[in-house]
């Protein structure tokens, strides 16, 4: 079993907590798992992307082959499109329908999400919405997570036990409301 995914958004959307919530979901299950990060410029609104692969064998290298990844994950749908040239034809895309404009000429929106419908697997999430109905407006990621579950070779309780220790040390509320955006955003993928 390999899975290769990339994941992709705008600094401070938090991508790279995705990837370590996934990651250390993987490793409690017994898989290996590799990761590289590209965030220069992330702190002022740039692009992060991280490449995240998960196998039962030996990784040989952290960075995902053009063609290859089996799931993008994006917390924005903008960001979802720059790296398609990275999806497998059988990959699945995954991304937040709502766009983090921070550029002048941002493409139209319908005309995004209709180039994300077009691909055979995707999803289209409305995170904030979840994000808020879950009763913290900054677990987008979290809801993020959940929605990316099906797609992962991970138990969804896995993740849901690392979400949960990942935030024990806050509030007990913010742990609840972290738990619940993974839920919703499962139940929004499926």
């Amino acid at each position: 079993m390999k899975k290769d995914i990339i994941l992709a958004g705008v600094g401070g959307q938090g991508v790279l907590s995705i990837a370590a919530i996934i990651a250390k979901a993987a490793v409690k299950e017994g898989l290996t798992v590799r990761q590289s990060e590209v965030h220069g410029m992330a702190q002022r609104g740039g692009a992060v992307l991280a490449h995240l692969r998960i196998s039962d064998k030996t990784i040989a290298s952290d960075l995902v082959p053009q063609g290859g990844a089996d799931l993008i994950i994006s917390m924005e749908p903008l960001e979802s499109l720059r790296y398609t040239a990275w999806l497998s034809p059988e990959g699945a895309l995954v991304t937040a329908a709502e766009p983090f404009i921070n550029i002048p000429n941002y493409p139209e929106i319908p005309a995004i999400l209709k180039a994300i419908e077009d691909f055979p697997l995707s999803r289209i999430v409305e995170a904030a919405s979840l994000a808020k109905e879950a009763g913290l407006a900054r677990a987008v990621n979290m809801v993020m997570v959940g929605a990316a579950s099906p797609f992962l070779p991970l138990k969804p309780e896995t993740l849901e036990n690392t979400i949960t220790a990942m935030f024990a040390g806050k509030d007990a509320a913010v742990g609840e409301a972290n738990r619940k955006a993974f839920t919703l955003g499962r139940n929004a993928a499926s």
